[in-house]
């Protein structure tokens, strides 16, 4: 069973298509890189998987269901500027929302739950934190604590849009050895990223848009001179080493 399918998707604003005619298959237990120029559609990719925009042509499933039907196995980092920070609420009150998804609407979280979400922050390096209030956080600590309450889901697919935004190196390493760790566990995890530079290190899978698919599959065999060039232009800054 496919972990991802997309097929035929076309999702437009004001009627001009910004992915068109997707086809997608993404195994089980993979680090799958979404990149592309600006405007390419990445983050209207993850967000249709998510049913968060309507798309006007094509389907998405999840673990071989609609995504209404698997909520509660999906778990989402969205970008770090979509989201309120002024919110009052502390860090702890965040991560424990992770929970909400298999608890339901009237169970609150209990003590099970309050020692997941600590586990959750001690694992991103943010325990100490967790009665801080969110807004006095910098990016990076935001980033962390996002992560975290994905964690805490237990998800099996985890979809997140650029969660490098905004943080240092350590911050950095720090996210991508645990999305790593996820993969060896068997989650399926969808990054949309920016850098080429660090796309050979950090993943094994590869998804190159812009609006349409340029190509998709693992890194070795997708991430070519001719794809990035097709994806990016003949004039694009490629990564030094890129194979043709």
């Amino acid at each position: 069973m496919w972990a991802i399918e997309v097929d035929d998707l076309t999702v437009a604003y004001r009627d001009h298509p910004v992915l068109w005619d997707i086809d997608l298959r993404i195994p089980p237990g993979v680090l799958l890189a979404v990149v592309g120029p600006n405007g390419a559609g990445k983050t209207t990719l993850i967000k249709a998987i998510l049913g968060l925009v309507p798309p006007v042509a094509g389907q998405v499933r999840i673990l071989g269901r609609p995504y209404a039907e698997q909520r509660k196995r999906v778990g989402y980092v969205p970008q770090r500027g979509s989201v309120d920070w002024d919110f009052p609420t502390n860090v702890l009150d965040v991560v424990l929302m992770g929970t909400y998804g298999r608890l339901g609407w009237f169970r609150r979280p209990g003590r099970v739950e309050r020692e997941q979400a600590r586990q959750a922050l001690d694992l991103v390096g943010m325990l100490k934190y967790a009665d801080r209030q969110i807004s006095q956080l910098s990016g990076g600590q935001q980033q962390r604590v996002f992560l975290a309450r994905a964690l805490v889901q237990e998800a099996e697919v985890y979809l997140m849009d650029e969660p490098f935004q905004g943080v240092d190196a350590a911050t950095e390493r720090a996210i991508v050895q645990i999305l790593q760790n996820l993969r060896d566990k068997g989650r399926t995890v969808v990054v949309v990223h920016h850098d080429l530079q660090t796309v050979r290190d950090y993943f094994d899978w590869l998804t190159l848009l812009n609006v349409r698919l340029i190509a998709h599959g693992p890194v070795a065999e997708v991430f070519t001179e001719a794809n990035l060039r097709q994806a990016y232009g003949s004039r694009a800054l490629l990564p030094v080493g890129v194979g043709s």
